[in-house]
Order: structure tokens, then C-alpha cells, then sequence
């Protein structure tokens, strides 16, 4: 119980903002269109998806949601989407350890949504079936980039 109230008393004087939420860039590609509207739609979806984090000020940061969405037929792409979701926090009083983790899976987590969004509306414009990606654990994938950079002796710091 004595931790708790450590780690609460620490934590009394932070404070998490979203300042505000954009699209920092977008892009789609379809290749072979028009032939590959004519295909029996068996797509394979294969997802990349990166953070970057800049400081803009103290206690003010950006984040940046890289998704590439690339969708093949076979061996030819039906189409590629890269969506860069990015948001303005601020986050005061954070001890570091923390603060590290929010910027590597707090914002993340606040982002993937619109992104998600903005991939699933172009897809439609595009042409082709809604795409519904799946939700992702970014507490898991910011332990994983620990757990990497402790074993090539790095420090963590967010991807």
C-alpha cells in the first residue's frame, strides 16, 4: 500500500493533454487499376506500423502513427495506403520512465483509431471492399521495443 501512495504522490502533479489531432500525411496507390477490379477478391493485407516522437517544447511533444497498409493479389498489389496520424500532447510531470511509456503507447493508443478511420474511408474511395484493421495492443509492442532495446544493450526510448 505504502508504493501506491509513492507512486500516487509522484503522479499528483501530472497532467496529459491532447492539444490536437491531424493527418500528417496520406497517400494512395492502385497500380493495376482498372484490371484488378476484375479479379476474384482474395486480398493478403500485410500492415507496417512506426512511431516517432519530436519534442516541440517542454512538456509539449508530437506524435507520429506511421501505417502502410499494402494489399496484394497474388503477386500484384491491389493497392497501398500510408496514412501518417499525428497529435500534439502535452504531458507535465511525468517521471521519465513514464513519461516514456505514454509517448510509446498512450499517444499511439489515442491515434490508431484515426488512423484506422482514414484508412478504412480511402479504401471505399479507392474502389475497393472497407478494410477493418484490427485493433492493436501498443502496452504489448512498447514492452517488446523495451525488451529489444535491452538486449542490444540501448537505452528504451520510444520507437
Amino acid at each position: 500500500m505504502v508504493d501506491k501512495d509513492k507512486e500516487q504522490a509522484r503522479n499528483e502533479g501530472a497532467a496529459f493533454t491532447i492539444q490536437r489531432i491531424y493527418v500528417k500525411d496520406v497517400s494512395f496507390e492502385t497500380p493495376h487499376a482498372p484490371d484488378i477490379f476484375r479479379e476474384e477478391w482474395k486480398p493478403e493485407v500485410n500492415v507496417d506500423l512506426q512511431t516517432k516522437t519530436n519534442r516541440l517544447e517542454e512538456s509539449i511533444y508530437e506524435v507520429v502513427l506511421h501505417l502502410t497498409v499494402t494489399v496484394k493479389m497474388g503477386e500484384k498489389v491491389a493497392f497501398l495506403v500510408e496514412v501518417h496520424q499525428a497529435g500534439i500532447f502535452t504531458l507535465k510531470g511525468f517521471p521519465q520512465e513514464q513519461l516514456a511509456h505514454a509517448l510509446g503507447s498512450m499517444c499511439p493508443n489515442i491515434l490508431y483509431p484515426y488512423a484506422r478511420e482514414t484508412i478504412s474511408d480511402i479504401v471505399i474511395r479507392g474502389g475497393f471492399p472497407q478494410l477493418l484493421l484490427a485493433p492493436v495492443n501498443f502496452d504489448a509492442l512498447y514492452m517488446q521495443h523495451l525488451e529489444q532495446q535491452k538486449k542490444s544493450g540501448g537505452e528504451a526510448k520510444s520507437k
